[in-house]
Order: structure tokens, then sequence, then C-alpha cells
């Protein structure tokens, strides 16, 4: 049985008790959750955390993070102990700059409000711990959620999406009151996503409903794990804003078993790693060279597999030259870009990248000033870590056009 309880200025789940925050209640199961819709870039926010804890009712604080970002925000050494070329050979890069991306924003935020983002969730967490209150971490991972979202999209919208992150991490410009406003009434990675999200409504349900039925499903699940009798009868949860009207709502209906229902929403379909779109083109390109064999013998075919290996290694190498990458890294990415036909799976960035972070190995230092650094093309240049990254991109993307250009060239040729 569910029920959404009204407020009372008089009752010690009224307004009064949260620094006039957005509150709703719910009663399940025996247990009494009362969520409370905080913005992440707001003082009062963090006041009505205190107040709410302060005030001994509650038995267990549940926070809408994961342990990847409560480690963020509360452990500044957490990216001083990544593993980059873990990140490079599991194919992480795209998240780890996607992760940058949205740190670098935060941190722009940070500066211009004089609040760090999040701070009435790590502070409710803090305060939790100093009463020893259990704290359950009820949002999805950031990368399951990217990952997820990602899938939703095409091409054209992978690419979109990429391009908007790329935007916000290099902008230096203030926050717009108008995003600010909605920050305070949305949800800080749909703030990051921009416009897109608005967009894009398959991103919109990725980020924003799906988490609030997970947010709602970890909740009954927690209740779950507690028996019959629950030690947690009163909840406080504490969420952005943008998910109380959803989250309420899932806590009141879904009837799902929690257990499978997470895990229905935490999976990422596993697809064939078959690039479709560049074996296409690569079949076209390589095609042209055997026709070129066929009509103009040995002579023509070794000259358009020179076009081929100049155009692809040529543009690769020029991209590690522009991250500003090592010479022998310049050199990887000569020889790895012609033979991707090889490795369809594995970007040319992947191989110097993972040259560049064996011989220019990030110091610790790098890792401390990460998220200052992401947040400049100079900072980028300057930090060996960001410097890897730019490795890769600029590679992978010199060998993606090397292999069109290629294209056009063995087929002017051959119409020659």
């Amino acid at each position: 049985m569910t029920d959404t309880l009204p407020l009372s200025a008089d009752d010690a789940s009224g307004e009064a008790l949260f620094a006039g925050q957005p509150v709703r209640v719910v009663e399940r199961d025996g247990v009494r959750y009362t969520l409370l819709g905080t913005a992440h870039v707001s003082h009062a926010s963090v006041e009505a955390v205190e107040m709410a804890i302060a005030s001994g009712r509650f038995d267990a604080v549940a926070v809408e993070l994961d342990p990847q970002r409560l480690q963020a925000l509360t452990d500044p050494d957490t990216l001083a102990r990544l593993d980059l070329v873990e990140v490079i050979r599991k194919g992480r890069v795209a998240l780890f700059a996607a992760n940058l991306a949205l740190s670098a924003y935060q941190r722009r935020l940070a500066e211009q409000l004089g609040i760090e983002p999040g701070a009435e969730l790590k502070r409710a967490v803090v305060l939790a711990g100093e009463r020893g209150l259990p704290v359950h971490l009820i949002d999805r991972e950031v990368g399951l959620t990217f990952k997820r979202a990602s899938q939703q999209l095409g091409f054209f919208g992978k690419l979109k999406l990429m391009m908007g992150l790329g935007a916000g991490l290099f902008s230096s410009d203030e926050v717009g009151a108008d995003e600010i406003e909605k920050l305070k009434q949305g949800d800080m990675l749909e703030s990051s996503f921009g416009e897109f999200a608005e967009e894009s409504p398959e991103l919109y349900t990725t980020i924003i409903g799906e988490r609030d039925r997970y947010m709602a499903t970890r909740l009954r699940e927690e209740r779950a794990l507690q028996g019959v009798e629950p030690a947690q009868r009163e909840v406080l949860a504490v969420v952005g804003a943008g998910h109380l009207a959803g989250l309420a709502n899932w806590l009141e209906t879904d009837t799902e078993a929690p257990v499978p229902l997470r895990e229905q929403l935490e999976a990422v379909p596993k697809k064939r790693n078959i690039p479709w779109f560049t074996l296409a083109i690569m079949v076209v390109v390589l095609a042209g060279i055997v026709v070129g064999f066929m009509r103009g013998g040995m002579g023509m075919g070794l000259d358009l597999l020179l076009i081929w290996a100049m155009y692809t290694g040529g543009l690769a190498g020029l991209g590690a030259l522009l991250a500003g990458s090592h010479p022998l890294s310049v050199l990887t990415a000569i020889i790895a870009a012609p033979f991707k036909p090889f490795r369809l799976s594995i970007p040319a960035g992947a191989f110097s990248a993972l040259v560049e972070v064996r011989l220019r190995k990030p110091a610790y230092a790098d890792f401390l000033n990460l998220r200052d650094d992401a947040q400049t093309l100079k900072g980028w240049y300057r930090n060996r870590v960001t410097r890897v990254m730019l490795t890769f991109m600029l590679t992978s993307a010199g060998s993606a056009a090397g292999l069109w250009l290629a294209g056009i060239q063995v087929w002017g040729k051959i119409a020659g």
C-alpha cells in the first residue's frame, strides 16, 4: 500500500523543517520516505539538509549519488589513482572525456556561484556518518547512464552529443542566469547536456525518466533487504528537485520486484562491436584498389595502396602531431592507421595514445590539476593526462578523415 501524505508547516515533515525546499512524503510498506528536492547549487539546500538531519527524526539517509560520484565529491585524490592505460585498453576514452566535460562544467559553476555542485549531497553523507545513520546511494552510475543514453542515439546524434560536450568543456563563459535557474529546478546531468537534452526525447528519458524509476527501485530494494520489520522506518531521500515528482510517482505506483528491475535498468545490451558505417566505406575503398590491380596491373594497384597509406597514415600522424604528441607516438599513428582493415574495432588513436602514456607518463600533479586544466585548451596541452586524450581523439579523427579522402582519390584515379 502506498500513500502520498500532505505537508503541514506545523508537522515535523512540513516545509518549515526544510528551509522552504520542495518536499514530498510517500509511505509504503511500513516505511515513510521524505523526499527532499534540492538545487545542486544552492546554499539553502545545504541548510535544508542540515536542519532535516539535525531534527533526529530519520533512521536512514538516501542520496542521489552512486559510489563513483560520492568518491569524487569526498576524495580529491580519486583521479590520481586512475589507471590511464586501462582506460585506453578497455575503450573508455569517450566516457572519460565525457566525465571531464561534466567535471569542468561543475567547476565553472562552483567558481561562479561560490558553492560546489552537489554540496548538499556531500553534506548529507557527512552528517549521516557523524550520527551513525545508514547511507543509501540510490542513483545509477554515470557510466551506465552515458552508455544507455548513447545506445539510444544514432550516428549523428552521438556526434552532436560529443560536439556539445566538447564545446562545454572548453567554454570559459559564465553559465547564464536562465541555465542556472533551470539547474535549480532540474538535474546536473541534464543541465550539462544543455539544449541537446531538450531536443532529444531518447536522451531525456535515459538521464531523467529512467533514473527516477531507478532511484525509487533502489529505495524499495533497501527496504526489502531489511526484512519484514524494517529498522529504518523514517528515510530521508535527498534528490535534485527535477526528480521529485517522478521519484514520488514511481515509489507510489511501481509494483515490479525491485532487484530484477534494478538489474534491468542497469543492463547495457551488448552489441556486436562492428563499426558498419566505417566498414562500408572501407569496403568501397578497398574495392577500388582491387579494381585498380585488375585494370592497371601491379603498377596501378601499388600506386593506389600508396595513396591509401599516405592519406590514412599521414592524416593520423598529423592528428597526433597537432595533439603535441611524442615523435614516437606520431610514428605509431602513421604506421597503425593503414592497417585499419585488420583491426576494425580498435581506433587508430588507441595505439598512439598507449605509446604516449608510456613515454610521457602523467605525474601525480597532472591528475591533481586535471579538473582545472580541462577547462582550457592550453591546459589540455599542458596536462599529460589530457594530452593523451588529445592524442587518442585527434589521431582517430585524422585516420577517419584519411579514410574518406583515400576513397575519393582512389576512385578518382580509376575513373581518370
